[in-house]
């Protein structure tokens, strides 16, 4: 990913993040500046501690046919939620329903602003 698209995506995530603390009551977003550094937390918790929850969580995952994943989408937002100041989500279930709204309102802005996502031409050359 070159550096464009990671600015591109972290800016619609940060939006993302707003709509949704505007949204939930249970979810405060300090400002534009916190909000960047949840998406950017978020991104890096996803992408390094996510992975480790879900293979040491794979019985669990496997018995509840993998709804157990939702439980590690609301943890690494509590985690998220204890790294950055100025971002409160009041308690697991608002961090549940703040990851399901934030994966629809990304969707919505990627499909608005035409954000292609990597899969779909891997042959594409910038």
């Amino acid at each position: 990913m070159d550096v464009r698209k990671f600015i591109i995506k972290t800016l619609i995530d940060t939006v993302a993040v707003l709509i949704c603390a505007y949204l939930l009551g249970g979810v405060h977003v300090a400002g534009f500046g916190t909000a960047i550094l949840v998406s950017l937390s978020l991104a890096i918790l996803n992408q390094f501690v996510k992975p480790l929850l879900i293979i040491l969580t794979i019985p669990a995952t496997i018995l509840s046919f993998g709804l157990f994943l939702l439980v590690i989408n609301a943890l690494i937002i509590l985690l998220a939620d204890w790294i950055v100041l100025g971002f409160e989500v009041l308690n697991f279930w608002w961090a549940l329903l703040f990851s399901f709204v934030l994966t629809l309102v990304q969707s919505v802005l990627n499909a608005l602003l035409g954000q292609p996502s990597e899969e779909k031409n891997p042959d594409r050359r910038d």
